[in-house]
């Protein structure tokens, strides 16, 4: 191994460090991230205020209201589309193997993770009716329409719910 090619091992990282060294104090003095450029304009838009007349004083009221006992929210669940699609998928086994209970309950964890999900509630509703819970089969199919009214399955959700009214009359 030649002179200059041990000085270029020694000496290259003790260089890059420096300027690495030099980016990382200035981003920590800047208080900021190194993707400056990325940044994004949050200032509400020009007509705010009136297209949105009483919006000053529902945030006012929500910043006074920080006592958790006067809040809407009671829980918080965790969002994770990942998980409630293999819920969605594990719950499909399940119908397909016709263990319309293991699919409830998969269906139902798929909306835990991911509130409105139009196959998850489609699905849902085809078990509960399956199960023979007509009431929450008409919930679900209903949930379905108000998410995608035009969706992949409006059609078998629409005649399911009007099979379901019939029969849930003609049992009265």
């Amino acid at each position: 191994m030649s002179f200059l090619t041990l000085a270029l091992i020694c000496v290259l990282p003790f260089a890059l460090g420096q300027d690495s060294e030099k980016t990382s104090s200035r981003n920590r003095e800047a208080g900021e991230s190194s993707s400056r450029e990325s940044r994004i304009d949050i200032s509400p838009p020009k007509d705010d205020a009136k297209s949105h007349p009483y919006s000053k004083a529902a945030i006012a009221d929500s910043d006074t209201d920080d006592n958790p006992e006067n809040s809407d929210v009671q829980e918080v669940h965790p969002w994770n589309p990942m998980k409630a699609l293999k819920d969605v998928e594990v719950g499909d086994y399940y119908f397909k193997r016709k263990n319309y209970r293991a699919a409830l309950d998969r269906y139902k964890e798929a909306l835990f993770y991911k509130d409105n999900d139009a196959i998850a509630s489609f699905r849902l509703a085809q078990c509960q009716e399956k199960v023979g819970d007509k009431s929450e089969a008409k919930k679900y199919y209903e949930q379905y329409l108000k998410i995608l009214p035009e969706g992949e399955f409006a059609k078998e959700a629409h005649a399911s719910l009007d099979r379901l009214e019939k029969s849930m009359l003609s049992s009265k």
